[in-house]
């Protein structure tokens, strides 16, 4: 038996039909020079019968009224409810036709009675790719973990012929059960002395930068929750049924951008996303005169911390003032994002947990009591920033192109937008509700305003 975290728990009680809390990716894969064009099927069938599945793969969620919810191993998994196998037809099989297959199998939940994960293979692909899609319950793991598991499963060599399914690998940390129970009884005692302190201290070190921020008598220091403009397409009442687009830019021009500029990978992508989504609003007949306000979840694992299940923080944070400068709106953006991370880095991780669980529970109570459409989301969106591989991987031989993050939705937020670098590439995957009108325009949009914020940076003094 393995309890749950608070956050981990909060993404069961969170979870509905119209708003299930699962993350998944999309792989598109090239199949080796020469294979068969049976390539993917015989990939599953390899898949199916690789039944030794270890944990968090064989882990149910318990609810019973006599203990608290938690993980009960199973050692019956039916790999044919786990593993599927599907093939596009040859008249819709393009980029849009796999993003609406994609979106159909991202919107339901996953079954509670089995372990919560699923793997697609998806074949009919042009130019002989196939892809898989690939889902699990977000309390078992967040972004950045799902994207170690996945890269640790896959190969650098394209000759490598051997299969590693993510879920016959042992994962969240090492060492025997008995190491890690002494160590764990080590530590019990300190923990509990200590982190109480630390969560109480920086919950009060917190609640002061608020209110200052409230009170005006700092900038920038953390946005403040629940004060975004409310009447957006991009926040409301999440509804069921998903759509997914995705935008990519070579990380060759990001560099380029980072170096003249002396900016971060982050500070780059938010001022794409910043300029995109406010010409996106525009479309719809919004003009926000104040800045847009995202909902960004910060690692608050320590460094080389391989621990599974969630440990996030989730912060508001203050985009750009209106500005057609795409150069003043990355200075902008910097300046904001260097005072949340001083902000960061001074209070307890502690802190910041319980600051997003009270939040979160907030924001739940009204997607609960369907007031979302009436209360001010916490922001206009979420956008997060998950690292991947920088080495091409493959399976079998056949190589991994591209990598997609699809994520879940949170409270009052009809979108949701997840940055992630794959060797040479920076992919925005963007999953939204299907009631939000031309996503697909979203993903031109985030291109074009790369382009702008490339060409007005050549104009400015190094």
């Amino acid at each position: 038996m393995s309890k749950l975290s608070l956050l981990d728990l909060g993404f069961f009680i969170a979870e509905t039909e119209a708003s299930p809390k699962h993350v998944a990716g999309l792989l598109i894969f090239k199949r080796p020079p020469k294979s068969s064009p049976t390539f993917a099927k015989n990939l599953y069938k390899e898949y199916l019968v690789a039944s030794d599945v270890k944990p968090p793969f064989n882990r149910i969620i318990n609810f019973s009224m006599r203990a608290l919810p938690h993980w009960v191993t199973t050692d019956h998994i039916d790999m044919g409810k786990h593993v599927f196998f599907h093939t596009l037809p040859k008249d819709a099989n393009d980029r849009k036709a796999l993003y609406a297959f994609v979106s159909q199998l991202h919107t339901p939940m996953l079954d509670r009675s089995r372990p919560l994960w699923e793997v697609h293979v998806i074949d009919g692909l042009p130019e002989g790719k196939f892809a898989l899609y690939q889902k699990m319950h977000h309390a078992h793991a967040d972004g950045v973990t799902m994207s170690r598991w996945t890269a640790e499963c896959y190969s650098t060599d394209p000759l490598d012929m051997e299969l590693t399914p993510v879920w016959t690998q042992k994962h969240g940390g090492h060492g025997s059960r008995r190491d890690k129970a002494k160590h764990e009884l080590l530590q019990l005692t300190w923990k509990e002395i200590t982190g109480n302190t630390r969560r109480f201290l920086g919950i009060g070190r917190l609640a002061a930068m608020l209110f200052l921020e409230s009170v005006k008598l700092t900038k920038n220091a953390i946005a403040l929750p629940f004060v975004s403009s409310a009447k957006t397409p991009l926040t409301g009442q999440v509804t069921s049924g998903r759509q997914f687009a995705t935008a990519g830019v070579s990380m060759e021009r990001v560099n380029a951008i980072r170096t003249r500029t002396r900016s971060t990978l982050n500070h780059i992508a938010l001022t794409c996303l910043d300029g995109a989504l406010r010409r996106y609003l525009q479309d719809q007949g919004v003009d926000l005169r104040r800045p847009i306000t995202i909902q960004m979840p910060v690692n608050l694992r320590k460094e080389g911390e391989k621990t599974a299940g969630n440990k996030i923080g989730i912060i508001q944070v203050e985009l750009s003032p209106p500005t057609d400068d795409p150069y003043v709106r990355l200075r902008n953006i910097g300046y904001s994002l260097r005072n949340v991370r001083t902000m960061v880095d001074s209070v307890a991780p502690e802190a910041i947990e319980s600051y997003t669980i009270i939040t979160g529970l907030v924001a739940q109570i009204a997607e609960t009591l369907k007031l979302s459409n009436k209360m001010p989301p916490m922001g206009n969106t979420l956008v997060s920033n998950v690292p991947g591989p920088k080495e091409h991987l493959y399976i079998k031989g056949a190589r991994m192109e591209e990598m997609h993050p699809i994520s879940t939705l949170p409270p009052s937020n009809l979108l949701n937008i997840t940055l992630f670098s794959y060797v040479d590439k920076l992919f925005f995957g963007l999953i939204a509700t299907d009631e939000l009108p031309n996503l697909e325009r979203l993903g031109i949009y985030v291109e074009d305003a790369f382009a702008q914020l490339e060409a007005s940076v050549r104009d400015e003094p190094v």
